[in-house]
Formats: structure tokens, C-alpha cells, sequence
């Protein structure tokens, strides 16, 4: 099992980015998810940013904490971004299906995805 490392910043127009990096798996993954949906529901962002530039590993327990904090997201009105996933995370969630959710385009050609 790898290891993930979590930071939270809020921005200068409010958005509050959680920088991800290391692997997102069985080991990890509670930490994201309790990030993601503690800031969510504390903070009340009207973007949440999750920055996936430094994530070297993502299985579905991983893609199950990004659901997670986008389905919370949506029920409190926040708008969920995914900024730049890497190519193996992208492909993750195409062959997921969820690449569409997500707003994902066919190609991790862009940097920044919003949903």
C-alpha cells in the first residue's frame, strides 16, 4: 500500500484547493475522504479544487473518495474541480465510466476538469 499526502489552502478569490500527492488506495484513502467531505461541510467553499498533479497511483477506492467529495459537493452547492490528473488517473476514470461525471474531456490533453 503506498502513501498520500494531504494539504489544504483556501485561494484569494475563497476556492479552497486540497493538493493530493502519492497513491490514493486502501491505506489512504480515508484520509482523503474525511478532507474532502470535513472541509466541504465546515468551510462551505463555493469551489472546491482538488489537484491531483502529484498523484502516482489511484485505484477505485481512491475513485470512490473523489464520488464521495463530488457527491457532497453537489449537496451543499459547491462546485467540485479536478485539476490536473495525470494520465493514469484520467484513464482510471474514463475506464470507470465516470470520466463524464467528472466533465473530463476524451483525452487528458487539458489541465483543468470542472464538474
Amino acid at each position: 500500500m503506498g502513501e498520500a499526502v494531504m494539504t489544504t489552502r483556501r485561494q484569494a478569490d475563497g476556492a479552497i484547493v486540497v493538493d493530493v500527492r502519492g497513491s490514493l488506495d486502501a491505506a489512504t484513502v480515508d484520509a482523503l475522504r474525511g478532507s474532502l467531505v470535513g472541509t466541504l461541510q465546515r468551510d462551505r467553499p463555493v469551489t472546491m479544487i482538488v489537484d491531483l498533479t502529484y498523484v502516482v497511483f489511484m485505484d477505485s477506492m481512491g475513485i470512490g473518495a473523489l464520488v464521495t467529495g463530488y457527491n457532497t459537493a453537489r449537496e451543499i452547492g459547491t462546485r467540485f474541480v479536478l485539476r490536473n490528473p495525470s494520465e493514469f488517473v484520467h484513464r482510471q476514470l474514463r475506464v470507470t465510466g465516470l470520466a463524464e461525471m467528472f466533465g473530463l474531456p476524451p483525452s487528458s490533453s487539458a489541465t483543468t476538469f470542472t464538474t
